[in-house]
This record gives structure tokens, sequence and C-alpha cells, in this order.
């Protein structure tokens, strides 16, 4: 697809379908004046595509997915879902929060993942679009009722999704509670900058000196290890391949890499840049800047051939993550950054996706 130099700023709504409850379901594509195109859908938030240039203005799509909603309510493994009431795990899906021990779905073994059997992923928001001088995005609204998946509290959850003529797209979160809950959310969108392949040959950077080392049902151990001599040490440019299946246990925990980083920041709720990957062929880059204390980098490891969208088929490792949150299972974790949100508080975090090329 070669760039549209007639590209304006819009933002336009068709029919996606329905959900499995038979509720309508939309798709937005927000597009900006360097023709720069994000689909997202209010069925869970999903990122659906992504259309980036490469260096020589050919522009591909560069995010896995699908191009009708019933795979992402059926097996979807969390393909740019947006991801609630607790990103990543929560041990034996349980924690004690004032007294009270709350069972929550498990969903993931014994464990507890992505907010549980319909966490956020799996239901219709409601969207609303809107247009700046410089930007276009839609604004998504839940209410998590009490008991949700096994939740605490009504959670009132906004998400905007911002595009601007920078080519970066703004993840705002919000949320209030009448109760006290843990909350943790994040966007769990793949990448692909080749817009197909595999993605060993990504040169990632991650601003880590130390991450969240896993037992091997990849619930935290509550050791943050140095990166340093690992497999981990991203902190200068390597290829995501390089150590991928090094002799080290905390690869076979991962079957890969399925890990939290620690993010080095200089104060707390700082935007700051947490990750950023080349794909030398094409020259496209991607930074991730956050103001969540970790993010969370998954090579894809799970994919297995089994699903494919878009005309892609989704093989092992043809796409990563890159999941700005709090640590995982912080809530049995006392040493890990809080995630407990209290009533009279306000929940917000700002990520962003900034795309380039490098010639």
């Amino acid at each position: 697809m070669a760039h549209d130099t007639n590209a304006k700023l819009s933002v336009s709504q068709a029919s996606f379908g329905q959900s499995s409850s038979g509720s309508p379901v939309e798709l937005f594509t927000l597009t900006n004046e360097n023709g720069l195109i994000v689909k997202i859908t209010n069925f869970g938030g999903v990122i659906t595509e992504i259309h980036a240039p490469d260096k020589n203005g050919v522009f591909a799509d560069i995010n896995l997915g699908f191009d009708h909603v019933e795979p992402y309510y059926k097996d979807a493994p969390y393909f740019g879902a947006l991801i609630g009431r607790f990103g990543n795990r929560v041990g034996h899906g349980k924690f004690t929060l004032d007294g009270t021990t709350y069972q929550l779905d498990t969903n993931n073994g014994a464990n507890h993942l992505h907010g549980g059997f319909v966490g956020f992923d799996k239901v219709v928001w409601d969207a609303s679009t809107f247009e700046t001088d410089y930007s276009v995005g839609i604004t998504l609204t839940y209410l998590s009722v009490d008991g949700d998946q096994g939740y605490p509290g009504n959670l009132n959850t906004t998400v905007v999704y911002e595009l601007t003529n920078n080519n970066e797209l703004l993840v705002k979160y919000h949320a209030i509670t009448d109760k006290a809950t843990p909350i943790n959310l994040t966007q769990h969108a793949y990448f692909n900058l080749a817009g197909k392949g595999d993605i060993l040959s990504h040169e990632i950077t991650i601003n880590a000196d130390r991450f969240t080392a896993v037992d091997p049902a990849a619930i935290p151990t509550g050791e943050l290890p140095l990166v340093e001599n690992t497999p981990f040490d991203f902190r200068s440019p390597r290829l995501i391949g390089e150590n991928i299946n090094a002799d080290d246990e905390q690869i076979r925990n991962g079957n890969g890499y399925d890990h939290n980083f620690v993010l080095n920041k200089t104060h707390e709720k700082e935007l700051s840049l947490a990750a950023r990957v080349l794909e030398s062929n094409s020259g496209r880059v991607l930074e991730v800047f956050t103001q969540e204390p970790g993010v969370q980098f998954y090579s894809g490891n799970f994919l297995d051939g089994s699903l494919t969208g878009k005309g892609w088929n989704y093989t092992r490792r043809s796409g990563f993550c890159l999941e700005p949150q709090h640590f995982p299972d912080s809530p049995n974790q006392p040493h890990f950054p809080n995630t407990i949100l209290r009533p009279g508080e306000e929940y917000t975090s700002l990520m962003s996706y900034k795309f380039s090329v490098k010639i």
C-alpha cells in the first residue's frame, strides 16, 4: 500500500459484526495526515490493524489480528486487546485485601490471567469519537460491576485511544471504584514490524536493569534479578532471537521471553521510553512510552500456526508484545508497587506507541 499523499485527519465507523451475546460491534478507523491508519473495535477495545510506512514510504499492516469479530471472542490470544481489571497473572487467582480473601477466575491453569474468562477484552464498550486540530480518537467506557470475575467493587473505566499527526497512538486510562480493588490495565497489541515472517531479527532495546523472575507457571517468585550477564539484558540493542533459546532457567520458564521488566525511572509516574524496536529491512521503528513501572515483553512463544487472520498465518514468534503494566501478582507481593485502587482515588495511566522509520 503506497503512501496516501491526500491523507487527512479522519475518524470513521463501520459495523464489525456482533458479539457472542448478539450486541452490535463497531470498527473505528483512525487516519492521520501522514496516512498512518489504526483500526480499533469497541469489542474489547481491540486494535485490529495498524498500517505504518517503511523507509520507502510503503505501508503494511504491522499488527496481528483478524478481519471480523468472531475470532476475538473465540480463540484469540489477546490480539490487540485492552486488558483488565488486572493485566498479567495473579497466583492461584487469590488475594487478600483488608482482611477479606477474594477468589478470581482461574483461566490460566491454576492461575488468573488478564482479568478472567470475561475480562475487559471480551466485553462491548460504549464508544464515542472525537477530533482535534492534530489528532483523532475514540473514547471507550465500561462499568465492571461488583463481583465481576471475582473482583470487588463497581469499577468505572474510561480508555481513550488518540492518534496524532506525530505518528503516535496515545492510550489514556482512567478508573474509579466504590470498593478497594486491584487494577492493572494494559494494551496487548502484537507487532511484526516487517509485516510478515517471524520477529527474531527485530532489534529490541528495553530500559530496564532488572526483571521479575518467574516460576514454571509464570508466577513471579518475588525476586528482581539484575539483567546483567543474562539473556534479559536489552539495555543496548540486541536481536530478539539472539538468546531466545538460551540454556537459562528463566527462558525455560517463559518458553522464551514472557517476562515483566522493571523500568528504570527517575520518579514515579514519569512518562518515559520503555522500549524501542527496529526492523532493519523495512526501517520501521516502534517506541513504547509509559508511566507504568514495568513492561511485559512477550515473544509470541505460544503462537503455533493454528490461527489465520487478514491473510496472515500466525506461526510461532510471528509477533511480539510490549505491555506497559504494574508487576504481575502484585496483590500477593507486598514489596511490588501498589495496584490497589480505593474509593475516592483515581487510577490514571498514560502510554504511547510511536511509529517512525530509520533510513
